[in-house]
């Protein structure tokens, strides 16, 4: 499964780990369809490290999961922060995972086990490069707004095969 985060630097392609974190995945797919992230801007970006969002409120301190309190982790050994374009939960603390989420800039090795990892950037990279560019004041909030104007959800061609079969 794919969605596309369509923002106000350019588009980014994320391929979502449904059957890995699926517990993650069914929260973030269903955030993506209600219209949760529509006009939520990147709240926080720190250069060489990650850019997040997911906060509807814009503080950085808002979002809900789709069951109205925060859900448990789903880490997984085989999913690492070993590349740019990782795709994670953010949290504060094990097992509090609510909307927000992140993208890495880098590898991040230090948030292994940590955050649960649920996507990967699969095309974009150069909104992605964009991002990392735009200047921040001192508590990382961007300059210049960039904010996640809404989000296409593409439909899987072999599940749905196996739906119509």
């Amino acid at each position: 499964m794919s969605v596309t985060l369509h923002t106000s630097l350019g588009d980014l392609k994320i391929e979502v780990f449904c059957e890995a974190v699926p517990k993650t995945a069914e929260n973030f797919l269903a955030l993506c369809a209600s219209g949760s992230y529509d006009d939520c801007l990147f709240h926080r970006n720190i250069k060489n490290f990650m850019i997040q969002t997911g906060d509807p409120t814009n503080t950085g301190k808002g979002g809900q999961s789709i069951w109205g309190k925060p859900f448990p982790d789903e880490i997984r050994s085989t999913l690492k922060f070993n590349a740019r374009g990782v795709v994670a939960m953010a949290n504060s603390g094990p097992d509090t995972n609510k909307s927000q989420f992140f993208i890495t800039y880098s590898k991040q090795g230090h948030l292994e086990g940590k955050y649960t990892i649920f996507g990967k950037v699969i095309d974009g990279h150069d909104t992605l490069d964009a991002m990392e560019k735009v200047p921040v004041n001192e508590k990382s909030r961007p300059l210049k707004e960039i904010k996640l104007i809404n989000v296409t959800i593409h439909a899987n061609p072999i599940a749905q095969a196996t739906l119509n079969s």
